[in-house]
């Protein structure tokens, strides 16, 4: 089947969806500095601008699929996109930081359901080759997000407010959502049967909040406060809780048999480190370039704008290349490269010099994670059998966000109140530290025979496509 004239209506609607989620996930960190400066606060709120909208990701990533088989694909897609624009624009209006904290986690909430409805939608209408086409050019157009986010992000930033980081998102939410009415209807339970795990989602929600909630604010009122260490041990016990209800329950939203595969296993600890160390260095060097070296927006962004073009560019060749000779030396090398790049930020002193002490760091930077993205994402999903390869998917996408939480929630334990030269450089080599371990877990662990990346469906790469950095492998 071949994506005629009536499946564009349906394949710009996925690419739009995707889109905003993208673009809004891409620009924010610059905007940190300025949201800082109009509440008159810290460290914390940027921690939770930030979070807010990883927590309620990484609570419901997991459970959208069987959502969406429940109450139909096309139903809970519109839903996301109205929720998230009600989000959008609670963002842009908010008069308190506690306020823009909770619109951020409702835009979570509804950009849980964007992504895995959108490409679950394309999935149903399209197989084989013709399922392949409409997947890369979801993977492409979607891709571009990562690319000039950052730069339209510090622009409107500079030029109008960072409120319309936020605002800019309504009129392609707008068309999206007129799109939605050219679709059929789909039918509900298709594939699977839909069944929802309530309890393993509040379980996962409930102790991801409280662990934040206690790292975040146990800077501001100290760790031995009694709200603090209430939130550590409802945290921990609520998440020591999670694998144990998993294990037990008919339909899991996290199968933990899933990680009796080494490959699967070792793929997702690497993931941790990783997406840690992803979240944690482009905080840190976003709030460094305009809070202490006084960069504006928009030159924050073209800083920072090689490492989404080095992906952009080479994601797929190096993908391909890991098809060749196996994932294993590419993501041994590549965090490895990742980390020198940080190694070589931290270095940097005063009178600062962007260009020769910050920029040839983030080339570096943006190469590692290149080499790393795609291999990481094969490994992963081909040591899993094909019908768990979405799944898979799913829990790949879920680690990666729930790792960068908790290293946002950590910022403030590392660099302290501020990211000045010190915090910065502490920082810097913490996350160097993570990359090196990532490195370390995938050169021990991962295994190049239990990886054919032929039995891969590329509705499952495409699954793991809304990170840091996009693995254009899909759209093979």
């Amino acid at each position: 089947m071949r994506a005629e004239d009536s499946d564009r209506p349906l394949i710009a609607v996925a690419v739009l969806a995707s889109f905003v989620a993208f673009l809004d996930g891409s620009v924010v960190n610059l905007a940190l500095p300025a949201i800082s400066r109009e509440f008159d606060a810290g460290l914390a709120l940027q921690q939770w601008v930030l979070d807010g909208y990883l927590l309620a990701l990484g609570a419901l990533i997991l459970v959208a699929g069987a959502v969406s088989d429940q109450f139909g694909r096309l139903a809970v897609l519109r839903a996301g996109l109205v929720v998230f624009a009600v989000a959008s624009v609670l963002c842009a209006l908010a008069p308190t930081g506690a306020v823009l904290v909770a619109a951020r986690v409702l835009q979570g909430v509804g950009a849980a359901f964007l992504v895995p409805s959108s490409l679950a939608m394309i999935n149903a209408r399209f197989t084989g080759a013709a399922q392949a086409r409409a997947i890369g050019t979801w993977t492409a157009w979607t891709g571009t997000a990562f690319v000039i986010g950052p730069l339209l992000g510090g622009i409107l930033v500079d030029a109008l407010d960072w409120r319309w980081i936020f605002g800019v998102n309504l009129l392609p939410l707008a068309v999206t959502l007129a799109l939605t009415t050219r679709l059929p209807a789909d039918e509900r339970g298709a594939g699977r049967d839909g069944r929802v795990d309530g309890v393993g989602a509040t379980l996962n929600a409930v102790g991801l909040t409280a662990v934040v909630y206690a790292l975040i604010e146990g800077q501001r009122l100290g760790f031995a406060h009694l709200g603090v260490l209430a939130g550590l041990v409802l945290g921990a016990a609520c998440l020591a809780a999670f694998p144990l209800w998993e294990r037990r329950v008919a339909h899991p939203m996290m199968p933990l048999q899933i990680f009796a595969a080494r490959n699967f296993a070792v793929g997702n600890l690497a993931t941790v480190f990783l997406y840690a160390a992803v979240s944690l260095g482009m905080l840190i060097v976003a709030l460094f370039l305009q809070e202490t070296v006084g960069l504006g927006a928009t030159e924050a962004g073209l800083v920072t704008l090689p490492i989404p073009v080095l992906s952009f560019l080479l994601a797929r060749w190096f993908g391909t290349l890991a098809g060749v000779h196996g994932p294993r030396l590419f993501m041994a090398v590549g965090p490895v490269v990742a980390a020198a790049g940080f190694v070589l930020m931290a270095g940097v002193h005063e009178p600062v010099d962007v260009w020769t002490q910050l920029l040839p760091g983030l080339v570096v930077f943006g190469l590692g994670l290149t080499i790393t993205v795609s291999p990481l994402t094969a490994a992963v999903l081909a040591a899993v059998e094909p019908s768990q390869s979405g799944v898979g998917s799913a829990v790949n996408n879920a680690i990666s966000r729930i790792a960068g939480l908790i290293a946002v929630a950590f910022t403030g334990v590392i660099v302290g109140s501020r990211v000045d030269f010190d915090g910065f450089r502490q920082g810097a080599l913490v996350t160097a530290a993570l990359f090196a371990t990532a490195g370390a877990v995938a050169a021990v662990g991962i295994r190049n025979a239990q990886c054919d990346v032929t039995r891969i469906p590329a509705e499952s790469v495409a699954g793991c496509h809304d990170r840091a950095t996009p693995p254009p492998a899909a759209a093979r």
